[in-house]
């Protein structure tokens, strides 16, 4: 083999190489985005929720509250 083969073939293993690390960086990159938007997601959920239970204990106590004030 002469020394421009074995050079070209050096050079294509290194640009494979940076080309994988830049994909293995861009995926990581993804991947983080994703498990952000997700926590973001059920954090906007579970606070919807408190929300809708909260609501729900206040109409409870006030019909409670109705039920004992009315004279039967």
């Amino acid at each position: 083999m002469t020394d421009d083969s074995k050079e070209s073939k050096w050079a294509d293993a290194q640009f494979k190489k940076a080309q994988r690390a830049t994909a293995g960086v861009q995926a990581m990159s993804e991947y983080n985005a994703e498990r952000q938007a997700e926590r973001a997601k059920t954090a906007r959920l579970k606070e919807l929720r408190l929300a809708k239970e909260a609501a729900e204990k206040t109409s409870k106590t006030k019909q409670v509250a109705k039920r004992k004030s009315t004279p039967t």
